[in-house]
């Protein structure tokens, strides 16, 4: 079972679709199902995971380009993204080397693991290589499943929600669905 996808293979689901149309349909919070919380500096890598996400169901919000966001006033900027959490049934945290760096990421999973119950809360972890994971152990990253490509005992692989401690897991579509 494979853990993570790579960057190239984000990078093609990407190239498949009208990146700007698909930023503009998430920036818009109404009807949205799931929260992505991602460092800005993983911009490139962002229209591959929103494409997997709505083949699956998913209608996702990203706080890029939003133009009702207040930038001005990290308050107003603090009860926008709130609001839009707590507005959508799943979080997911689209991991990569870069999460550490920002500041608002811990913030939003805070919010998102409160509001949303753990179950409802999953990590996109992605690298270079699929096989580079000692970056992603960041200790309260642990915490929470994983959408991975992969497959359960004799079926073909697909793209799964699994608890890494219980190794048990759903179809992300289902997950997204419930």
């Amino acid at each position: 079972m494979r853990a993570f996808v790579t960057y190239d293979e984000l990078r093609k689901f990407g190239k498949e679709i009208d990146s700007q149309r698909i930023f503009k349909e998430a920036s818009e919070i109404q009807n949205k199902n799931i929260f992505l919380s991602h460092s800005s500096k993983d911009h490139e890598l962002i229209p591959g995971v929103l494409c997997l996400l709505k083949a699956h169901g998913g209608r996702v919000y990203i706080d890029e380009n939003d133009p009702t966001l207040p930038t001005s006033n990290f308050l107003a900027t603090a009860n926008h993204l709130r609001t839009a959490v707590r507005s959508c049934r799943k979080f997911i945290l689209f991991v990569t080397p870069n999460t550490k760096d920002s500041s608002w990421i811990p913030w939003e999973l805070g919010i998102g693991d409160g509001t949303n119950l753990e179950s409802n809360v999953a990590l996109f972890p992605s690298a270079e290589k699929y096989y580079e994971q000692s970056w992603s152990e960041i200790e309260y990253l642990g915490l929470y499943q994983r959408i991975i490509w992969g497959n359960f005992e004799g079926q073909k692989s697909e793209w799964l929600v699994i608890n890494h401690h219980t190794k048990i897991g759903l179809n992300l579509g289902t997950w997204i669905a419930n």
